[in-house]
């Protein structure tokens, strides 16, 4: 990882929009600062397109999509996304998977959620579980006191015993039923509603995140930006970002954001 300060700024000039995470990467110490709710809005006033691609769950989403300054919000680690349509003033929502399958994901999560329970001491559910349609997200540190490494770890492996795909976010381990992540909803999402191409021009956008779940983004988008916290998660990344704020959560979301609008003038 290089410092972004160092990327070139014809990079940064060429860049159309902005994909990003949400927790510790536009929220710090789990609050929204006004200082990154006005960089993404400063982002969507200069012309950039502003998605968010994060694990919350739809509920959050439904707000996100009607009252945040961006264009649309990637939830759930891929389940679906959601905008609000201009030419209908209407909230819209594209599912990955039909209901029947999301119905038998969450009766198959139920039982993991009580393996989890029942195996790993101090483990939590989300406060947001019951806002989700399609994915199971234990907390290990945002309402509990924080687990150890090997207690996530312990987690992560009962979702993948049951045949379940498993993310660690800085908060929660995310785990569903499906053929989707950040990558394939993001990429589906930008063909479907903005005709983007984003394997041919995923060098006119940026990604911006700091954890684990994350790195397939990072390993994709060559203009990726993670937040200084992305340091923490050293070693666990499959994929690490080209580039790093000098600042953590949201301040480094402030510094990418200053730093693309700055180019682009």
């Amino acid at each position: 990882m290089k410092p972004l300060n160092e990327c070139p700024r014809a990079a940064l000039a060429s860049i159309r929009g902005v994909l990003t995470d949400i927790d510790e990467t536009v929220s710090t110490e789990g609050r929204l600062t006004a200082a990154a709710y006005a960089a993404l809005e400063a982002l969507k006033e200069a012309g950039f397109l502003v998605i968010p691609v994060t694990g919350r769950p739809a509920g959050w989403c439904d707000h996100i999509a009607r009252f945040w300054p961006v264009d649309a919000v990637v939830g759930e680690n891929g389940a679906f996304w959601m905008w609000h349509e201009p030419s209908e003033g209407k909230l819209r929502t594209r599912f990955i998977q039909s209901e029947a399958e999301r119905a038998e994901g969450r009766r198959r999560l139920e039982l993991i959620r009580a393996q989890v329970l029942r195996e790993v001491p101090g483990a939590g559910i989300a406060s947001d579980q019951p806002y989700r349609v399609a994915d199971l997200a234990v907390d290990f540190r945002e309402d509990v006191t924080p687990l150890a490494p090997a207690d996530i770890q312990r987690i992560v492996a009962i979702f993948e015993r049951q045949g379940a795909h498993a993310k660690v976010s800085s908060i929660h381990v995310n785990g569903w039923f499906g053929d989707y992540d950040k990558l394939t909803t993001s990429k589906l999402m930008m063909r479907e509603l903005y005709g983007v191409d984003l394997d041919a021009q995923r060098q006119h956008y940026v990604f911006a995140g700091d954890s684990p779940n994350d790195s397939p983004m990072f390993g994709y988008f060559p203009n990726a930006v993670g937040m200084a916290n992305v340091g923490d998660f050293t070693g666990r990344l499959d994929h690490q970002p080209r580039w790093v704020t000098a600042a953590r959560s949201g301040a480094g979301f402030v510094e990418l954001a200053r730093a693309l609008i700055e180019a682009r003038r």
